[in-house]
């Protein structure tokens, strides 16, 4: 059990939080946890949308860490019944359901990833098609009889669409419900979610009172923001850094964070304190340390996360290998190519953007002005097998550089 006292753990879980409902219940039960010696239940649910997870996602799951670390108990919820409704949350349409095959593949990556931040000895991994896939006809109405249609349509996303005369489906009014019911199952004291999750989480409030349950508390975390600064991180916007990126890429990617950006990521996907963050800050502003330096540590604090100490150092020693000896800068534009046999140089050369022609670029090598991660190209002929996950930088001149990532 937790050895810090209930304040000192509600300030530490207060940082990166967007909102807790409410600070004083959580302090109660905070309180009440450490007087009966007797850790809380913290409940978080992930639908497996997508086979993998991204950083964005790691914003929640550092948090269950935190109440991890604190000596609470944590339990993964992955909906694999909520999955097959589909949660339109921040969307102006209903979001296709999943079929039961991809929940089944995508669901099976999810609950190996997380252990890259849990525990894995003290995390419950719990699915809930295990309850709710045996709810009878009869259930489900009397489920549905606990909340009004008036309520429901005070959530957001439906409100924009019944003004704008879009259509809302039965099912859709489901998933608030499923969700809410979730936390009546698991007795959940704690729910986490994204702040575009807020009133599904208070529909378990409701529930759990309805059932004669003490209603949980809700902790929000915000939506981090993907690489380009703007929208939500996003593997369909292309900016996101992958929890199974590889060491060299997942540091690469985080170079490419603006200044502005850094701190933010520092805040919610580091365990840095808020007092140290604070400094960080006032270091930078005042020109104590350099943006590059701190973001070269937010890199290194990244990668050993999600690999390891060694595998960090090596990101670290590579794009210092790259980059700062070559003299090449922290951000390079990127070029997208397919995975092919014996690409030519010239080809790739000028679909980057780095000669305007195949003469262009035969000069550009015949010179020695064009190199690939820091070696020189000298064979205009060359012919480079480009392989799934790839990446390297490609110079031409002084001035002119191209990330290649081979999809």
């Amino acid at each position: 059990m937790a050895f810090l006292a209930p304040e000192e753990q509600l300030k530490q879980l207060k940082k990166g939080a967007a909102e807790i409902v409410s600070e004083a219940e959580l302090l109660g039960k905070l309180k009440k946890s450490h007087k009966e010696g007797k850790p809380l239940r913290i409940k978080a649910g992930f639908d497996p949308s997508r086979p993998d997870l991204h950083i964005g996602h790691t914003v929640l799951i550092n948090k269950m860490r935190q109440f991890q670390q604190l000596g609470h108990h944590v339990v993964f919820l992955i909906g694999d019944f909520t999955g097959l409704i589909g949660d339109p949350t921040g969307k102006n349409e209903a979001r296709p359901p999943l079929t039961p095959e991809e929940i089944k593949v995508n669901a099976a990556t999810y609950a190996s990833q997380v252990y890259k931040i849990l525990d894995r000895e003290k995390t419950e991994v719990a699915y809930n098609n295990t309850w709710m896939g045996k709810f009878t006809a009869h259930e489900f109405v009397r489920l549905t009889s606990q909340y009004t249609v008036a309520r429901m349509l005070e959530r957001d996303d439906f409100t924009k669409r019944y003004q704008a005369q879009m259509p809302i489906h039965m099912h859709e009014l489901l998933y608030p419900l499923v969700q809410g019911y979730d936390s009546v199952v698991l007795k959940s004291d704690v729910e986490l979610g994204g702040t575009d999750q807020k009133f599904n989480l208070l529909v378990g409030r409701e529930l759990q009172k309805s059932a004669g349950q003490e209603p949980q508390c809700i902790l929000t975390v915000p939506i981090l923001e993907g690489l380009d600064g703007v929208h939500k991180m996003s593997k369909s916007l292309d900016n996101y850094i992958g929890v199974t990126d590889t060491p060299r890429d997942m540091f690469g990617k985080t170079m490419r964070v603006s200044d502005e950006l850094m701190m933010r990521y520092y805040e919610l996907l580091t365990d840095v304190s808020v007092e140290e963050l604070e400094q960080l800050k006032s270091d930078v502003k005042a020109g104590r340390k350099h943006p590059r330096a701190v973001k070269v540590e937010l890199g290194r604090l990244l990668v050993e996360r999600f690999h390891d100490r060694e595998a960090a150092a090596n990101a670290v020693a590579e794009f210092d290998r790259i980059f700062v000896n070559k003299g090449l800068p922290d951000e390079v534009p990127e070029k997208a190519f397919a995975a092919a046999p014996g690409v030519g140089i010239l080809k790739m050369m000028v679909e980057a953007g780095l000669a305007t022609s195949n003469g262009e670029a035969r000069r550009l090598i015949e010179g020695k002005a064009v190199e690939k991660d820091g070696e020189k190209i000298l064979d205009p002929q060359l012919k480079l097998d480009l392989m799934a996950g790839q990446s390297f930088v490609l110079k031409a001149g002084k001035k002119k550089f191209v990330r290649v990532q081979v999809k």
